[in-house]
């Protein structure tokens, strides 16, 4: 019956508009039928769907584009322009299309359109993350000339007791700063973060508590994390690791926040996932690429 229904559709009676020109509505239908079958399932109302994809995702409406065909939404491209690590990217938030409309060219359509856009825009990068394991996705973005550049992992640790019990011996001062002065003190580190991670990302949210940890007035490490445990941003200064700093910002912020579990994603950072491995963090299964493709 699939084989039958993909068979009659003529792309050429699909038509394509800009999010902006539509109801956004019709954006949230696309996501929400396209993610129907995903391996990573998502139950977000409308409500939900705006306020994350279009506010610290940073997609725009004016970027991102939609199939209709005979009135029905049947696919969506979201994107988001910023500069990310000091080239200007053109971001995919998330493609989704109906599983009935798919290969019969209406994601190619789509991307054709977000290309066009990041190339009137000055984009000289596009970039997208995507599920390890979805194959198929991943086989399309190559054929379209992205390319894999970073891992990013998940990990996560449910019992916190060991923590609060190690001892701490740091001359290190860990305070609760402002958005801006923690914004100020991590400039000057040369690191890669993902996008979902970044202070642009950040600073959209509202329940994100930010420390920075100090030695003779120097910032030395730093911290983002939310009243959940979500850890954004952890780093501690190259001539400062292995003194218990990082674990030092941890535990204050457990104790400050009350804090029952941890969470965190992290793209290539070796150093960083072998201190979450010997703090017993669990990594997840899941995983995804980030890729990207020069314009």
């Amino acid at each position: 019956m699939e084989t039958n229904l993909k068979n009659s559709i003529e792309l050429e009676k699909i038509n394509f508009f800009r999010c902006s020109e539509v109801d956004v509505e019709l954006a949230f239908q696309a996501f929400s039928i396209g993610f129907s079958d995903y391996m990573v399932k998502f139950n977000y109302t409308k409500e939900q769907f705006v306020n994350l994809f279009f506010g610290p995702e940073g997609n725009k409406l004016e970027h991102s584009f939609l199939a209709i065909h005979e009135n029905k939404a049947v696919g969506v491209i979201l994107g988001g322009i910023k500069t990310y690590e000091n080239i200007k990217t053109m971001r995919c938030g998330t493609l989704a299309i109906s599983p009935d409309y798919r290969g019969v060219g209406v994601s190619q359509k789509l991307f054709e359109l977000h290309k066009e856009e990041a190339e009137k825009n000055g984009c000289k990068q596009q970039f997208l993350e995507v599920i390890v394991g979805n194959d198929r996705a991943i086989n399309f973005y190559k054929k379209l000339g992205y390319e894999k550049i970073y891992d990013l992992s998940y990990f996560s640790k449910a019992d916190l007791t060991s923590l609060q019990q190690q001892q701490i011996e740091s001359n290190a001062e860990i305070n609760k700063v402002a958005f801006n002065t923690f914004k100020d003190a991590i400039n000057h580190w040369d690191y890669h973060i993902n996008w979902q991670n970044d202070i642009d990302y950040l600073e959209k949210l509202t329940n994100f508590s930010y420390y920075l940890a100090k030695i003779s007035n120097e910032n030395v490490g730093a911290l983002a994390i939310n009243e959940n445990g979500r850890i954004s941003f952890l780093m501690v200064d190259k001539a400062y690791r292995n003194r218990k700093i990082a674990t030092n910002l941890l535990q204050t912020a457990v104790t400050e926040l009350n804090i029952k579990a941890f969470s965190t994603s992290i793209p290539n950072n070796n150093s960083l996932e072998a201190f979450m491995k010997k703090l017993e963090f669990k990594k997840e299964k899941i995983a995804q690429y980030e890729m990207y493709k020069l314009i």
